[in-house]
């Protein structure tokens, strides 16, 4: 991609055929790989527990919870159905397909862009092999956004992530605030104040939220409970992942208030990262912070891709995008082959 960058014009019919090519094998690839994965807890974390449930399901047992029950029914249809495998890859599906979509919608030339940012995610292997409920839950979300121009389609999308994992209560509320909250000066503010107030109060936030029973019992319990050995390398006030979650809030300063990039859509965005990534500062300190986390680092990507694909902000933009992905990447390798290794 950054050679293209160095050598075509974004607009270039050759360019147009390479990411169109290029996007379709990595949407394909991507879902098949993840999907067809040796089942195992040593290597994917939670994915052990998943087949347990799908075996249960697949001896006849009843519904086993009555939290995120959509994904339990999902997953009981698919026991009747499909073999361990089949669902894992269905799981994929709707993990990267609902990405792939959402791409399209804000770009249908240059949707690639957005879907390799996506891709390569900090957080993308993590949620579509750990974590594989929340990951579709918040691909339920791209999904709901990529029918924005019809506000019932949308919330009916809503609800289901809602019912696939209820931490999707955040940016849902937080989506549905930006229509009535238009400053992007205040989203700031407040995501600035979050950071000062979480160092001075220290582990009150969790225990705040915990005692009011933030969404049910279980989100309580991430706020409290004991260390997530898939978690975060270690705990309490995480200056790297702020750092981390910084990009994507000077991004969008940078284009919304140097740039005078107006685009509506592209604020709202803004501020549900935001809002969302707010909270996570809040109670960064908590063993289980990682979930609050993704609730934010989902669309980390698309706040830095969306303007570029949108207008033309610098003469060599092709270039720049190129730069962009490729130091995109490059924190995402460096965490997992430097850091965590």
């Amino acid at each position: 991609m950054v050679l293209h960058a160095l050598i075509l014009d974004i607009n270039s019919n050759k360019n147009i055929v390479f990411i169109n090519i290029s996007g379709y094998f990595l949407l394909l690839f991507s879902i098949l790989f993840i999907g067809l994965r040796p089942v195992s807890g040593k290597y994917f974390g939670d994915m052990i527990t998943y087949a347990r449930y799908f075996d249960y399901y697949q001896s006849g047992g009843a519904i086993a919870m009555d939290k995120d029950w959509v994904f339990h029914y999902f997953m009981m249809l698919n026991a009747q159905v499909f073999p361990k495998a089949i669902f894992f890859t269905v799981c994929a599906f709707l993990y990267i397909f609902p990405m792939y979509r959402f791409s399209k919608s804000i770009s249908k030339k240059y949707w690639f862009y957005c879907f390799y940012l996506l891709l390569v995610s900090f957080s993308f292997w993590s949620y579509g092999t750990n974590g594989i409920r929340n990951g579709v839950a918040t691909s339920l979300f791209l999904l709901a956004l990529s029918y924005r121009s019809n506000i019932l389609t949308m919330y009916i999308i809503f609800c289901l992530a809602y019912l696939t994992h209820q931490t999707m209560l955040l940016p849902i509320v937080a989506f549905s605030l930006t229509y009535f909250v238009k400053k992007p000066k205040l989203y700031i503010a407040g995501w600035l104040i979050a950071i000062p107030l979480s160092l001075a109060l220290g582990s009150f936030w969790e225990n705040l939220f915990a005692s009011l029973g933030f969404a049910d019992e279980r989100l309580s319990g991430y706020l409290t409970g004991e260390a997530d050995p898939n978690s975060f390398k270690s705990t309490g006030f995480r200056w790297d992942f702020l750092i981390y979650s910084a990009s994507a809030v000077f991004t969008g300063w940078y284009f919304i208030f140097k740039k005078k990039f107006k685009d509506p859509f592209y604020l709202q965005l803004f501020h549900t990262y935001l809002m969302a990534n707010a909270f996570w500062i809040l109670v960064i300190r908590a063993n289980f912070s990682n979930r609050f986390a993704y609730l934010s680092w989902f669309l980390i990507g698309i706040v830095i891709i969306y303007p570029f694909l949108k207008q033309t902000f610098f003469k060599f933009q092709h270039l720049t995008i190129g730069k962009v992905a490729l130091a995109y990447f490059g924190f995402t390798f460096f965490m997992f082959y430097v850091y965590y290794s």
